[in-house]
């Protein structure tokens, strides 16, 4: 007869059967690397997330402080200070950040801050929130110190001025509008973090938010099984929380490319090959993985001694 204590003595030796099946195959972590991965040719942002994990710092602080490199840079034109405005001629910033614990942090809509990458740490670590938007935003960034600035350079106001004699509002995601800067950085003590920021789609709508401030659209990391995070056309993000399938792929077993390429052909069944959508993820081991919707998508990363551009796996 089967009594309750036979039943539960069945159910754990069930339970720890499962421990040995694939989908916990990416939990039995032997060793982790050092690593920086970042979207795009972002080869400075990560030099400086790099030397910070070499002198082992935490990878919190290598993204943060990594990120803000194309926050401040005004030749990026999709980030920080020297991005393109929404259709108004404002620049509005969105960025989120996430550690090894799980808590995360995020800011939409942020006028007149340099670094909302810092802001969005702010909000986690000295908030019970996770995400604050607009004029909110900009108080709490006050309060908290930081300082308000124009972030709108001659360069993109002449960009703007010229949109506006046609006026013409037409989706698209290019390299040399590429909307994003993602990073993940795994530490010394196996740790990992990640980061996403950006000034947005160029001459958006006034209010519009897109998916990198949005944890597990534009970015999710999962300390036990890895990170991802992404750049393109967020709205297709964040239809179908994109970054937070990579993660879950990869604790069910998947590598890290093998999870971006099911994230991308999600967004291909759904919604088809006509706008862009590029996943990058690591697992806790520094495997790397990146795959895109379409061609052009680039990728930066750095680990044992070597630092790279890699031109990413596309679909179309």
């Amino acid at each position: 007869m089967q009594t309750r204590r036979n039943f539960l003595k069945t159910a754990a030796l069930g339970y720890a059967s499962l421990q040995n099946n694939t989908l916990f195959a990416a939990n039995t972590i032997e060793k982790t690397s050092p690593l920086v991965l970042a979207t795009w040719n972002n080869e400075k942002a990560c030099t400086v997330a790099w030397d910070i994990i070499q002198k082992k710092g935490k990878a919190l602080d290598a993204v943060e402080q990594g990120l803000w490199i194309p926050e401040a840079d005004p030749n990026d034109s999709s980030v920080g200070y020297g991005g393109n405005p929404d259709r108004d001629g404002n620049v509005t910033l969105d960025a989120c950040i996430m550690d090894e614990n799980g808590r995360a942090g995020s800011v939409t809509y942020l006028q007149h801050i340099m670094h909302p990458i810092s802001v969005a740490r702010k909000i986690m670590e000295n908030t019970p929130h996770v995400m604050l938007s607009g004029e909110g935003a900009l108080q709490f960034a006050l309060s908290q110190g930081f300082v308000k600035e124009n972030l709108l350079t001659e360069k993109a106001k002449e960009n703007w001025l010229n949109w506006c004699k046609t006026n013409s509002f037409q989706p698209k995601v290019s390299p040399e509008n590429h909307d994003t800067c993602g990073m993940l950085a795994i530490d010394q003590f196996g740790n990992m973090s990640g980061g996403c920021t950006t000034s947005g789609w160029a001459y958006k709508l006034p209010g519009r938010v897109g998916d990198s401030p949005v944890i597990g659209a534009g970015l999710f990391v999962d300390n036990e099984f890895g990170g991802a995070t992404g750049t393109g056309t967020g709205e297709l993000a964040l239809r179908t929380l994109g970054c937070f399938l990579v993660v879950e792929q990869m604790r069910c077993g998947k590598s890290p490319q093998k999870a971006c390429e099911i994230a991308v052909k999600r967004i291909v069944d759904k919604y088809g090959t006509e706008n862009q959508m590029c996943y990058i993820a690591a697992d806790k081991k520094g495997n790397v993985g990146a795959f895109s919707v379409q061609d052009k998508f680039e990728y930066f990363v750095q680990k044992d001694g070597e630092k790279k551009l890699v031109k990413s796996g596309f679909y179309k």
